[in-house]
């Protein structure tokens, strides 16, 4: 299964959720790929990636290395394929026919050594993010709670339906996964409000699992550790291995 980590509006969690979801799914042994396709290299960094003067996504996407040369280890038990700020010239630089495919491509090679391969995808929709959406099975989409944040998911929700016509028919939206809850709020009525705003945009299920608010997750970030070695007993940890056995129950039916 590859798994696109995606919402336009940034500050939702979504690498966050992405890092989560690849060390989670590697912490109960499954083999596991996370790809950076931000240029800002977040995803790389709180991983502990080596993001330069080494060949990255954008040699990838470029067809200048392979996607086995860019292939790191991490000490969570999962591969990382990373990315820095030359992934921003991908936008111009990608620009011929077939552009839409270039992560396909790479992934194809490898993606029979992997259970799940996950990617984080950048803050916009773009080429970049719609080669994620050409690569991906699925969509995982992130979003805190507020109107903002839901009301984005309408033009996510146009961008995926103009992937499934041109490019990728079987991608699907997997899921909604509300993330940085108040811990203190009401949560069962924060979520059917939102539950309801998002009804208005998009046709997908939500998450039961819900992912509060903590300060762990900047720390770990900080520290360039995965939330499950850093903050293991944290809530926000607890909170992500829960999402993680709810989104593999669904994998399972």
């Amino acid at each position: 299964m590859i798994v696109a980590v995606a919402n336009q509006k940034g500050g939702v969690g979504k690498t966050t959720t992405a890092q989560a979801l690849a060390a989670g799914l590697a912490e109960r042994g499954y083999k596991v790929l996370g790809i950076d396709l931000d240029p800002q290299g977040n995803f790389s960094t709180a991983c502990g990636a080596v993001n330069y003067n080494v060949p990255t996504v954008y040699e990838v996407m470029k067809r200048a290395a392979g996607i086995g040369e860019a292939i790191q280890r991490m000490k969570g038990g999962y591969d990382v394929v990373p990315a820095n700020i030359m992934l921003a010239g991908a936008e111009q630089e990608l620009s011929q026919t077939g552009k839409e495919h270039r992560l396909k491509e790479a992934v194809s090679t490898v993606a029979g050594n992997y259970d799940f391969i996950v990617i984080d995808t950048p803050p916009s929709l773009g080429v970049l993010t719609v080669n994620a959406f050409t690569c991906a099975t699925d969509i995982l989409i992130p979003t805190t709670a507020g109107i903002f944040a839901t009301a984005g998911i309408s033009q996510l929700s146009e961008t995926v339906s103009s992937v499934q016509k041109y490019c990728n028919p079987a991608v699907k939206i997997r899921g909604i996964l509300f993330t940085r809850f108040n811990p203190r709020a009401n949560i069962s009525r924060q979520i059917k409000e939102l539950t309801e705003q998002l009804s208005e945009y998009i046709s997908a299920p939500i998450y039961q699992t819900y992912i509060r608010a903590g300060v762990v997750v900047e720390e770990a970030q900080a520290n360039k550790a995965d939330l499950f070695n850093y903050a293991g007993k944290s809530t926000v940890a607890e909170d992500y291995r829960a999402f993680i056995t709810e989104f593999l129950k669904g994998v399972e039916k």
